[in-house]
């Protein structure tokens, strides 16, 4: 990392982070005032808040799944009706079925 260079011999995907982190680390006196730069590395490096928002999206979309169940519809159809990433072609073929209905 501190070379600049990556496996494959281009630059990391992270060293521009990290370029911001040790220009704002070198030029304070106080470290504390890089914690937002360190921050920024770290994600990148990590992905922990990535991780955390992709989480929270999947159990909101599981507690609707489940509320819309609870209404009288069976969980699979709940499912089958969209997912958390879809194009709608299920939905299309229905209904186009019901219009030749």
């Amino acid at each position: 990392m501190a070379s600049g260079f990556g496996f494959s011999g281009g630059r990391p995907r992270c060293f521009a982070f990290w370029q911001e982190f040790q220009k704002c680390y070198a030029g304070t006196d106080d470290p504390k005032n890089c914690a937002n730069q360190c921050f920024d590395y770290f994600e990148c490096l990590h992905h922990y808040g990535e991780r955390e928002r992709a989480k929270k999206i999947e159990g909101e979309y599981l507690r609707k799944a489940e509320s819309v169940a609870k209404e009288g519809r069976k969980t699979a159809d709940v499912l089958s009706d969209g997912a958390i990433v879809g194009l709608g072609l299920i939905q299309q073929k229905e209904q186009e079925e019901k219009k030749k209905s």
